[in-house]
């Protein structure tokens, strides 16, 4: 990747990096990470170095924000998309990972400013909070978002879930999801994301093997839902890889002592891999990203 970058450190409205051709990018993309909170700088210097202005927060946890991700205000997301379009941006995408994918198909679903949205391990439904709200309370559960105040309907979790790992190491969280949605069936059609009414281009890109929750499964539902109002969807998929597809140039994924997240290495970045053109594509609608190609 040849492109020449700059990065300008951010403290206000978030924390956050803003990294961008030296001669500008007529694409801002919103880079988020999932519930780690991180800012996600690789990522958004590998989308730089192809030509994009590459805007990655911090979205909860930071000064000002609710420490986790409870009733996050999806303000936070089109604020960014604000600096983009003021930095020059004339086409605004939003890559989100997980949590962050789940902030990043609703965005679009309320800012029609949004082009596009590239989704990775995404959830086709609106869940409650991880971790606490402004109040340091986890429960009773609570919308993971809200717009304009107003909490958005959400499916809660059902905690007589019972992990199947042994104490005190790794665990698989994918059957606590299903068994939610089996028990909170009555929630699962006001907790939709209306991907159906968004004007956003949209990519999917999920693994069959995810054990972090069914993230293939939701994006096929995704797309039966743009389908059905003949809108326009992609979806990449592979049945070995996990929750944290890897891109090209990306470093591995860190193991974790708490999650399961499946897949193994050579599959989740084969799915980055069969991805990364499609990802170029979607947000730079064929008019950027051809320098990282």
């Amino acid at each position: 990747m040849s492109t020449d970058i700059t990065e300008r450190e951010l403290t206000r409205p978030w924390e956050g990096v803003l990294i961008a051709p030296a001669h500008g990018s007529e694409v801002g993309v919103l880079v988020l990470s999932g519930s780690s909170g991180r800012v996600e700088r690789e990522r958004a210097r590998i989308l730089a170095g192809c030509g994009f202005a590459a805007l990655a927060i911090r979205w909860f946890g930071g000064p000002g924000q609710p420490p986790g991700i409870c009733e996050v205000p999806l303000e936070t997301f089109t604020a960014a998309v604000d600096l983009l379009r003021l930095g020059g941006a004339r086409r605004i995408g939003v890559l989100g990972l997980s949590k962050g994918a789940e902030a990043a198909l609703l965005t679009a679903v309320y800012d029609p400013r949004v082009d596009a949205v590239v989704a990775l391990s995404p959830t086709s439904l609106v869940w409650c909070n991880i971790g606490p709200g402004r109040d340091g309370a986890q429960h009773p559960y609570r919308s993971s978002w809200t717009w304009r105040e107003r909490p958005l309907p959400f499916v809660p979790m059902d905690d007589s879930w019972v992990p199947a790992e042994p104490d005190g190491g790794p665990v698989a969280i994918r059957g606590w999801y299903e068994l939610s949605e089996r028990t909170f069936a009555h929630s699962l059609a006001s907790a939709e994301i209306p991907v159906d009414t968004a004007r956003a281009d949209l990519l999917l890109v999920a693994g069959g093997d995810d054990e972090l929750w069914p993230s293939l499964p939701f994006a096929e539902q995704l797309v039966e839902r743009r389908r059905s109002v003949g809108a326009a969807v992609r979806l990449i998929a592979r049945d070995d890889a996990g929750h944290r597809p890897r891109l090209p140039g990306e470093s591995p994924a860190p193991a974790s002592p708490h999650f399961r997240y499946g897949g193994t290495p050579e599959a989740d970045a084969l799915l980055g891999r069969a991805a990364w053109p499609h990802i170029l594509d979607a947000l730079g609608d064929g008019r950027a990203g051809a320098e990282g190609r």
